[in-house]
């Protein structure tokens, strides 16, 4: 199992936490994700590495961005 964890910003509601979560867990291989919204901490689990393109694609489809 891996465990990435990046940093969106643009969210602001808890909606927003919905959003991106939706996102990144149809990435083929993650098995959960964890948004703490104050900070924007995005923390991704997975049964084998992801890809950070998809991770920040699958942000970007959201509507936020990923910092970094």
């Amino acid at each position: 199992m891996t465990t990435s964890t990046y940093t969106v910003t643009g969210m602001t509601c808890s909606h927003c936490v919905a959003s991106v979560s939706e996102e990144v867990g149809a990435i083929e291989g993650v098995t959960a994700v964890a948004v703490d919204l104050p900070t924007g901490a995005v923390t991704v689990s997975s049964d084998r590495p992801v890809d950070d393109a998809q991770v920040r694609a699958a942000v970007e489809e959201a509507g936020y961005t990923l910092a970094g």
